[in-house]
């Protein structure tokens, strides 16, 4: 059931994101310039439905990924692992650039959270095209 394969990759995408900003947190959030307490966690908190709308946007992804798959032909692992790095380097990427760029963020920012686009666009295309 595709359905079942959307959510399976927007899981992969959603956990391949918790591990990549656990181990990139600080220097993210130094250039993100998020306020932190004496803790050294932020102020504002992680609220769970931060992490429910999260998801939701990576179903969102997942789903539009796997129809430009469908539409092309990608069934093969690394057809959709190439395809979904390029998704990821090629759109979602200069997106968020540009983004920051008019936002006057940092570049490292940038290269954080393009790097986290590029990476889990290449999960995601990987698990579509698993199933």
């Amino acid at each position: 059931m595709e359905i079942l394969n959307v959510l399976a990759a927007a899981l992969a995408g959603f956990a391949f994101g918790a591990v990549y900003y656990s181990i990139l947190a600080e220097p993210w959030m130094v250039a993100a310039g998020i306020k932190r307490g004496t803790d050294g966690k932020p102020e504002c908190g992680q609220s769970p439905l931060i992490f429910a709308i999260s998801f939701c946007l990576q179903l969102i992804v997942a789903g539009m990924m796997r129809h430009i798959f469908a539409l092309s032909g990608i069934t093969e692992a690394g057809a959709g692992l190439v395809a979904g790095l390029g998704v990821g380097l090629f759109f979602i990427s200069p997106w968020i650039a540009l983004n920051n760029l008019y936002g006057g963020r940092p570049i490292k920012l940038t290269l954080i959270d393009g790097g986290y686009a590029t990476l889990a666009c290449a999960v995601i295309g990987l698990v579509l095209s698993l199933f």
